[in-house]
Parts: C-alpha cells; structure tokens; sequence
C-alpha cells in the first residue's frame, strides 16, 4: 500500500463524486414523479413503488454486503457495484413501463447496498489513523451533498430534457468510480472462503425488510393500519431470531463483539440520532419552501444548499477541534447547536422569508457537521481491516432503519397536526380530503377555486405541524447532547488494529 499512499486522496476524491450518486437518487426521483405518472401512466400506488423498491433493497442488503467485503476483499466487490449502480440506472432511464422502472431501482438499490458500506470500509485501508477524520468528513458530505443537488439537477434536466435524464446523470458519475477504484485502490485480500452464514443473510433481510416497509408503510397508511405495526412486529420478531442465530453460529453475519466496544456502540447510536433529527429536517424543509415559500424544485434545491454548506464549514472546524478538547465537548456542543436550531425553526410563520429560514436552517447544518463526522470516525475507529465492512455495514443499518423511523414519525407528527389545524368547512368531501392530504394539494385546490383564505388556512396548518416536528427534533438533540456527555470519551482512544504485513496489501 505504501507506492499507493500518494493517490489516496485521489481514490477518495473519486469515490465521493461516485458517492454523490447516492444522495442524488434520494431525491431527484421527487422531482420527476408528476412526469412519471404522465409518461409512464404508473398509478399512486406504483408511484409509492418507486422509491420503496430502492430504500428495501438497500435495507435488506447492506449487511450482507459488508460480509462479503470482508470475506473476499472491498475492491472487486466495490468495482461490481458501482457497474451494478451504472446499469441500473441505465435501466431506470429506458423504461418503458411502471413494472419495468420497480425492477431497475430495486437492481439500483442493490448497488447502492453494496457501494456505501464498502467505500466506507476503505477508508481504513487507504488512510493511516491520523487522516482517517478528513476522509471519513469527506465521505460523510459527499453522500450528504447529493441531496439538494438531486431537485437542483432533476429540476434542470426536466425542464430541457427527458424524466430518463435524471437517471443517466449517475451514468458519467459510476464511470469516474470505477476508473478510480480499478486504478487507485489497493487490492486487500479478504479473510477466506469460509462458511457464509446464509439463515443469518436470510433473517436479516427478512427482517430489515419487513421492519422498514413497515415504517414506510406507517408513512403512508397511518399508524392504525393493521398492515402497519403487523410488518413491525414481524420485523421486530424477525431480528429477534437473528439476534439469537448470530450467538450460536460459528461464522455469525454480524460481529457481536462489536457491541462491547463503546466506541462503536456510542459513536453509531448517536450518530443514528443525529440522521434522524437531520432526516426530520429535510423532509419538512423541501415542502415549506414549495407550499408555504412557493419555490419551486429547482429553487428548492438551491435554497438547501446553505445546510450542507453549514455541515461543510462545520465539519472542518470539528476535524480540529475533536484533536484539541476530544470528541464529547465537539459532540456534545454540535447536538446543543442542532437542538437549537432546531427550536430556533419552531418559531416559523407562513409570513417569514427565506431569510429567516436560511439562518436556523445553517445552525442545524453547523451541528450536524460537528456530531456526523467524528462520531462515525469514533466509530470505524473500533474496526480492525478483518472487520471494517460487516462494522461499515452495521453502522450505515443503523442509520438507515433509524431515518426511515423518522420520516415514519415525524411525517405522522405533521400530518396530524396540520390535519386538524387546516380549515375544510364547507367544501364537498373529495376537495376536502385533498386539501387534508398536504399543504401543496390545498394551495393548488385553494388557486383553482380562488380561495385566498383556503390556501393561509393551509400555510398556517402547515407551520404549525412543521415546529412540532421541529420540537420532537430538538428533544431528541437534547437527548444526544445529554448521551455525549455522559458516555463519550474525553479524548479519541487510541486505535488497537493489528499490523500489515508487506503482503496484506496487493497492488492492484
């Protein structure tokens, strides 16, 4: 690995422009779907299918994914995914039915699965211990970066080309990935050949599955839907068994030790915590700019991008810090910040401009930076190499499960709220169960019968469900900042990882 150590931060530039592929695809499909129900004639339902077909595959994969990274090595696995993730989307751009565009993005998702926790697993490969913090940062804001970029892109390409556009965006973006994996990334040997624990890749995808449709499901349904908490349940009781199969079997799927490494288990639990918070923001923030704000997709995407500058700024300045007065004082202050930030945001009025969003919104994007990166570097710092991808893997499960939660939540929260709160008296009982469904669906109803008084009663509806998501947000960065000061390190624990020989590392 020693002749590659030059080209490290040339593999890792590449890999993040990769990364940014994954970002992208959570939310430039938003954009596309009222063309989508046009072009294609694809129902609500399939619709829905759209984006559940990616996020449970991706579920349901990620932990088999990391096995099979440590098992037979990161790189090929890696230059397969991102040809997998390029295919796909070629798939996505080209299809000519609603079934056919399902059975790409699940193919997509599938990719994704395989691309995040392996590209993560690198950086303990590729950087020594001292620079693994800026790497990892630069991970984290590449896969954060996406985002906003994904309506920003998709809003552009929309208005001058085709919907496939927004699909063959990631095409270029795979190619440079796998140029710079094949040609920069040192070709590690796996741990062997050994018994693949297949009832645990089977129990743990049934039960990621379940649990995560489960949450989507609540999202959509609502909580009292049998179908609801019968998937949870069934996912609960799923992982339950998995749990139990992984203390009894010589080659376990997961590495149970990990949970005895308080770096580990502090860094991805908190780390889960600061995704949820950040995920609850990031759903509320697209429809108050286009409902309330009335941006549209491309000025929405334009007007996310202070958050992630915020996360950018931040997460530099942590970098530094965390080396100066430790990770609790940077984690504990960064959830203080997204806390208040948070609370900040609840004060919101239908009559405030972008200018007053702008500011609390770049206060949570300034905590967020200050909790994201150094707790998963505290984390991946538990990792040996034998180890990094079922670990890498485990952490991105945690966050995944625990965003899907909270858009389950938070959108339950909201809708409630605003449900109540918008004015309906009066109106035939279709318009008014449109007018409930969101605050753009009234404010569209509101324009069509010139209903001033409809569309403020929906902007005010929609504020107010907006600060009590915003609240159950800022409860939960009180909580992390309370965890942080409880149980994380006053300084960055040394890592233990067992020395390279010359022949650990092969060049590619």
């Amino acid at each position: 690995m020693t002749q590659l150590q030059p080209r490290r931060w040339w593999a890792l530039g590449a890999l993040a422009v990769s990364l940014l592929t994954v970002g992208l695809d959570l939310t430039v499909l938003n954009v596309a779907v009222p063309t989508l129900a046009v072009d294609l004639g694809a129902t609500t339902t399939q619709l829905q299918w759209f984006g559940n077909a990616y996020t449970l595959a991706l579920a349901a994969l990620l932990l088999p994914a990391g096995l099979l990274g440590d098992r037979f090595g990161p790189k090929k696995l890696l230059l397969g995914a991102l040809a997998l993730f390029g295919l796909a989307s070629l798939a996505c751009a080209y299809a000519s039915t609603p079934g056919q565009l399902i059975a790409a993005r699940v193919v997509l998702g599938a990719g994704a699965a395989f691309l995040i926790p392996l590209s993560l697993s690198l950086l303990n490969t590729l950087f020594p211990p001292e620079e693994r913090a800026k790497a990892l940062t630069t991970w984290v804001m590449a896969t954060f970066a996406g985002i906003p970029l994904g309506p920003l892109l998709g809003g552009w390409l929309l208005d001058h080309y085709a919907w496939g556009s927004v699909f063959l965006i990631n095409v270029p973006l795979t190619v440079v990935g796998l140029v710079a994996v094949l040609f920069l990334v040192p070709l590690t040997p796996g741990s062997g050949r050994g018994r693949i624990d297949f009832t645990g890749i089977a129990l743990s995808a049934a039960g990621l599955v379940a649990l995560t449709y489960g949450f989507v499901h609540a999202g959509e349904h609502g909580w009292a839907d049998p179908v609801t908490y019968g998937l949870i349940a069934l996912g609960v009781a799923v992982l339950a068994v998995f749990g139990w199969t992984q203390t009894r079997t010589a080659a376990p799927l997961t590495d149970l030790a990990l949970f005895r490494e308080p770096r580990f288990v502090w860094g991805a639990v908190l780390a889960t915590m600061a995704s949820f918070a950040l995920m609850g923001l990031l759903f509320v923030l697209p429809q108050l700019f286009q409902a309330v704000q009335g941006a549209d997709a491309l000025q929405t995407g334009v007007r996310l991008l202070p958050l992630i500058g915020g996360m950018l700024v931040s997460a530099k300045v942590a970098e530094r810090l965390v080396a100066v007065v430790g990770v609790r004082v940077v984690v504990t202050a960064g959830f203080a910040l997204l806390a208040g930030g948070l609370a900040w945001g609840s004060a919101t009025s239908p009559s405030d401009g972008y200018g007053f969003t702008v500011a609390w919104a770049s206060v949570i994007g300034l905590g967020t930076g200050c909790t994201l990166p150094p707790l998963m570097t505290m984390a991946m710092g538990a990792l040996t190499e034998g180890r990094s991808g079922a670990g890498s893997a485990l952490i991105q499960v945690l966050r995944q499960v625990g965003g899907t939660i909270g858009v389950a939540v938070l959108g339950t929260v909201l809708n409630g709220v605003y449900r109540d709160g918008v004015a309906v008296g009066g109106l035939p009982a279709p318009v008014a169960d449109a007018v409930r469904g969101s605050a753009s669906g009234a404010v569209a109803v509101a324009e069509k019968l010139h209903l001033p008084s409809l569309a403020e009663s929906a902007r005010v509806a929609f504020t107010d469900g907006m600060a009590a998501t915003l609240w159950v947000c800022a409860g939960l960065g009180v909580a992390g900042a309370l965890l942080a000061l409880l149980f994380l390190p006053g300084r960055a624990a040394p890592e233990v990882r067992p020395r390279e020989s010359e022949h650990d590392v092969v060049a590619s």
